[in-house]
């Protein structure tokens, strides 16, 4: 595991789009694993400001999306697919056929990630995966717990999760209770990831992260066994290292 050591969040977003960015001019047909959540909008803010300025296309990017919330339809400006739209993919230019997130308003939730697990081998899975970090370990949707062998599912979210995620809902109960998450191994399978951690409420979970433990009671601790990981991190989030 590389770690990336940055000032604050502002160079971590910077230092993040700048990861990105150089995967896409090395490889124009990039297959790129997206997250949500507050750690990556001031890199997709960065991506959005460079294809504006420098013009650097994604027409050729194909993207899948880590998770989405079950039960919320797409127009639901709290789903992962408004946030995605919001931020992302109405500014560039990757085609509408190459982008993907599995969608939580299908009847067969189950069907929905065969398929969505099915369209990543498809696609030669994921050339580069970026990730975020839960306060409890958890990546993408992937609670404590979650088994090692997991591909894309259906999860019940932790309450600390959905306490975590209230603050983009206009209330703590229209949180869900359920999403569906690329599993454990799917993200595995990626050939290159970078996780973002930021903010000194993560400290406590990247000192656990970087003890180097693979434990499923820690899903991130899975990264340690992952030949090509990079860490991009900040000050604030390293303060509970061990000198």
């Amino acid at each position: 595991m590389k770690i990336i050591k940055v000032k604050d969040y502002n160079e971590l977003s910077e230092a993040a789009a700048q990861f990105v960015l150089e995967r896409v001019k090395q490889n124009p047909k990039l297959v790129l694993g997206l997250a949500t959540g507050g750690t990556p909008e001031g890199m997709y803010k960065r991506l959005v400001d460079d294809h504006r300025t420098a013009g650097t296309s994604y027409k050729n990017v194909t993207t899948f999306n880590l998770d989405e919330y079950a039960g919320l339809k797409r127009t639901d400006e709290s789903s992962y697919y408004a946030y995605m739209r919001h931020h992302l993919f109405d500014h560039i230019d990757v085609p509408e056929e190459n982008i993907h997130l599995p969608n939580g308003e299908k009847e067969d939730l189950q069907a929905e990630c065969s398929e969505y697990e099915q369209l990543i081998k498809e696609a030669g899975n994921i050339d580069l995966q970026v990730l975020g970090i839960g306060g409890n370990g958890h990546i993408g949707f992937n609670e404590p717990g979650t088994s090692f062998d997991s591909l894309t599912h259906v999860v019940t979210l932790e309450e600390s999760t959905r306490k975590a995620n209230a603050r983009f809902f206009p209330s703590d109960a229209e949180v869900p209770t359920h999403a569906l998450t690329m599993g454990i191994e799917t993200i595995m399978r990626a050939k290159e990831i970078v996780m973002l951690i930021s903010g000194e409420s993560k400290a406590e979970t990247a000192a656990q992260l970087f003890s180097g433990e693979a434990n499923e009671n820690f899903p991130a601790s899975v990264l340690n066994n992952h030949p090509n990981t990079t860490v991009i991190i900040d000050e604030a989030a390293l303060t509970k290292m061990k000198k």
